[in-house]
């Protein structure tokens, strides 16, 4: 996911695109793979290995993430058809930065559910964004990268991150979620064709 709407909102310095400690900094950057390239539109295969290649996959996706200023990564976005991603999202309640494995999504029951219609990027479609409406809360169960399980609980902006790279793991965009004519017009303007 891009980092657009946090930057408007000053949360995070224009200047700041990778930590000096933290996860990332013995990754190498990998380029982000585009729109059109069928790794995007494929469902990712559940990770069986938990050993030291997903760690270092790991650390390249926040690299690859960091280089291209982005709050959120999903694996196939660097070619790698796996179902993780990561993220550091800051918000107003604090930076949330972490590393989902074999995520599933689970989102409040229809009636229950508060839309936040929102402008959103993505790292994939390169100076694309739209208002996309998003339930406002979120939650993601997964594994960690030892295996063991863990619950990501998100609100606001967090959410949407989380709700954005649930979609691509799952082979969807956030261009998947507008209406026809906006979706044909937003990839007009970019000179953009699928498939």
């Amino acid at each position: 996911m891009s980092e657009r709407t946090v930057k408007q909102s000053g949360e995070r310095g224009e200047q700041e695109t990778r930590p000096q400690a933290g996860p990332g900094r013995r990754g190498t950057v990998r380029p982000i793979v585009q729109l059109g390239d069928p790794v995007l539109r494929k469902p990712c295969a559940e990770v069986t290995d938990f050993g030291p290649e997903l760690e270092q996959l790991a650390e390249d996706m926040f690299a690859s993430m960091y280089a291209a200023n982005g709050c959120g990564l999903a694996a196939n976005q660097i070619g790698v058809s796996l179902r993780v991603f990561v993220y550091d999202c800051p918000t107003e309640d604090g930076d949330h930065v972490g590393v989902v494995v074999n995520p599933r999504l689970e989102l409040p029951d229809v009636a229950d559910r508060v839309l936040l219609e929102e402008e959103e990027g993505c790292l994939s479609i390169k100076g694309g964004w739209a208002r996309v409406a998003r339930p406002s809360y979120a939650v993601v169960h997964g594994f960690d990268l030892r295996g063991e399980p863990i619950t990501v609980e998100g609100t606001g902006y967090f959410a949407r991150c989380l709700q954005h790279e649930c979609d691509h793991l799952d082979g969807g965009l956030y261009i998947d979620r507008l209406p026809a004519r906006a979706r044909k017009s937003l990839l007009r303007s970019l000179n953009l064709q699928e498939g």
